[in-house]
């Protein structure tokens, strides 16, 4: 068996996954005409932009299509790589942070959103946007839209407001781990019961079996035929390589994050 987190077990699970019938579909397609059995692969680009591109390629290599939301920072921003994605059919949206940027000043966060979209939308077509976690800032970036509508921006569609997790199972690597709920901030699924760290799963969702660790749990599962039908993953390529020195690396510093998580998530529940 493959190591977890590797681009060998990462094509392993896509083509599980598209062996057992699954349509790929982006977050746009998905909003605009959803398939019954469908998986949305969602990207948040936060760091190490190359790892991203290597998973477009992937999936461009497969006939599949994905959503990749970068950041406006020079880890995650980078011209040459969105347009690379973005020509291989894969769609573009903005990982929004404006909230932290404007030190939680609304205004101006939206001020910042608009400059933002605009110098994204300069390199490629922007319909879709998804909130960075920005787990060490006090501040919810997603509370700039109970001032403000993206749709007035021309955005259709925002996952965290506009899927129903009720109906969609929402899978995230947050925490190195496919059960890291209770070592996340703020990337969870809305309506849907928090995970403690000494519980094995509490979900309220009508998906309370379908709680894994590892990858190859996913896979097993699926192989199975036990995964539901409509399902996004939420995967940050940083944490996906076959080097072994990158591997160690972000292992050993996901252990530190989470330990810190893990202490923030106590003390603000």
């Amino acid at each position: 068996m493959s190591k977890d987190f590797t681009i060998i077990t990462y094509k392993q699970l896509v083509e599980s996954l598209s062996q057992k019938g699954y349509s790929f579909q982006t977050f746009r397609e998905f909003i605009q005409e959803p398939c019954k059995k469908v998986i949305l692969l969602r990207h948040d680009v936060d760091a190490r932009k190359e790892h991203s591109l290597r998973f477009a390629k992937i999936q461009h290599e497969l006939g599949i299509t994905g959503t990749y939301y970068f950041r406006m920072v020079p880890q995650s921003f980078d011209e040459g790589v969105i347009r690379e994605i973005a020509s291989m059919g894969h769609e573009i949206g903005y990982h929004y942070e404006d909230m932290d940027f404007a030190k939680g000043d609304v205004d101006k966060a939206y001020e910042l959103a608009k400059k933002h979209l605009a110098q994204l939308r300069e390199v490629a077509e922007v319909k879709t946007i998804c909130m960075h976690g920005s787990p060490r800032s006090p501040y919810d970036n997603k509370e700039v839209w109970k001032n403000y509508d993206y749709r007035e921006l021309g955005i259709i569609a925002e996952p965290y407001f506009d899927l129903d997790f009720l109906k969609v199972l929402y899978l995230t690597d947050t925490g190195r781990r496919w059960d890291g709920e209770g070592v996340s901030i703020r990337d969870k699924a809305p309506g849907v019961k928090s995970q403690k760290p000494e519980e094995k799963g509490s979900r309220d969702s009508g998906f309370e079996n379908h709680v894994y660790h590892s990858t190859h749990d996913i896979i097993n599962a699926c192989k199975a035929g036990g995964l539901p039908n409509q399902i996004m993953f939420n995967f940050h390529p940083q944490r996906w390589t076959n080097n072994p020195v990158t591997w160690t690396q972000e292992l050993v510093w996901q252990n530190v994050k989470n330990m810190v998580k893990r202490g923030l998530v106590k003390y603000r529940d």
